[in-house]
């Protein structure tokens, strides 16, 4: 069966969920495919081409249609099947966050927000600032939650910070404890009530003139 650029990405996949992104090479990924090196560079001339398909290749699906209920009820849908899809593989935050060339499903899934904020009454320049402002929340909480699974167990957040020997106010140490224990699940989805919220008090706010988002 001929190679195609699908069954590469998905074999880079496997191979990052087993492996993670620091081992995902393309001599690895040639040898698991059974094919000479060459066979890979016809459909990605390098492993940055590749990544960016994997990247695009993770979102896929955050785009699915949404159900008919408030707009903020929409955007916090988008937010947290884009959070799923980030933590479905292994590294996924990171490899998303280390590709600059947006591939179809990431266009499609920034659309989907932008057309949910446009009907709520945002212009389009305001909706695309509010859009790369949600997408990187997600992206940064994603990348801190898997950074956190790759801690031992013994060396948290305020186990480091102890190391440190830094004192800290008392109103910290109860923050940093409370950030310590709370499943990721929940700072994540108050992170985004809390932006949801902040959004139906800027709806009148305007981008800076002259500027253009996305």
């Amino acid at each position: 069966m001929p190679l195609s650029k699908a069954k590469v990405v998905d074999e880079a996949l496997r191979l990052l969920d087993t492996e993670g992104l620091d081992q995902l090479t393309m001599r690895k990924l040639s040898a698991a495919l059974n094919v000479q090196g060459g066979a890979l560079y016809r459909h990605f001339p390098n492993k940055e081409a590749l990544l960016d398909a994997v990247a695009d290749k993770i979102v896929e699906g955050i785009s699915e249609p949404l159900p008919d209920v408030p707009w903020p009820e929409q955007i916090r849908i988008l937010g947290s099947r884009l959070r799923a899809a980030l933590l479905t593989h292994r590294d996924g935050a990171r490899v998303v966050a280390g590709t600059f060339a947006p591939g179809a499903n990431t266009v499609i899934g920034s659309d989907v927000s932008v057309q949910v904020l446009c009907r709520a009454g945002l212009p389009p320049a305001q909706a695309g600032w509010v859009t790369f402002a949600l997408f990187y929340y997600v992206l940064g909480h994603a990348i801190e939650e898997e950074a956190q699974l790759r801690l031992p167990p013994d060396h948290d957040w305020r186990t480091r910070t102890d190391s440190l020997d830094v004192k800290v106010s008392p109103q910290y140490a109860a923050a940093l404890d409370s950030l310590s224990t709370t499943n990721p699940a929940e700072r994540f989805d108050y992170g985004l009530n809390v932006f949801i919220e902040g959004l139906l008090g800027l709806q009148t706010t305007q981008p800076p003139q002259g500027e253009t988002a996305l």
